[in-house]
């Protein structure tokens, strides 16, 4: 893993038919803790990831594709965001299979959560990976 990894989030969406992948990261100065969530961190990227989502809702009507692993938070290796990750998107884009995408994830990933929201309480990270 390199020094310096990096937070994904994503969300796996359908709208009007076709499958998409909005990405947002940003480089974390140090890797997490085997226990460590993402938190803030996690939280603010996710935030931002479902701003643009909500702000694609005008294109269309929007579902989940990927049921409650719909939106994930992924730490990989910054190498891995010039071609493993787009190459990662493209196959999923193409063939819609979430346990595949899960699997490849697991391989590249140091650490892989969904992220839930109970009534009432704080936004929560199941650890996935």
């Amino acid at each position: 893993m390199a020094d310096a990894p990096y937070l994904i989030a994503l969300a796996l969406l359908e709208q009007n038919g076709a499958r998409a992948m909005p990405l947002q990261g940003k480089s974390l100065r140090e890797p997490l803790t085997a226990e460590a969530d993402p938190g803030e961190v996690g939280r603010q990227q996710a935030l931002e990831l479902l701003v643009r989502v909500w702000q694609r809702s005008d294109q269309g009507a929007l579902s989940r594709a990927g049921a409650d692993q719909s939106l994930l938070l992924v730490t990989v290796p910054i190498e891995a965001l010039q071609e493993a990750i787009p190459a990662l998107k493209a196959r999923w884009l193409n063939s819609g299979d979430t346990a595949a995408l899960l699997s490849e994830l697991k391989e590249l990933a140091s650490g892989i959560w969904s992220l839930g929201l109970e009534p009432r309480q704080p936004l929560n990270f199941q650890r996935l990976a």
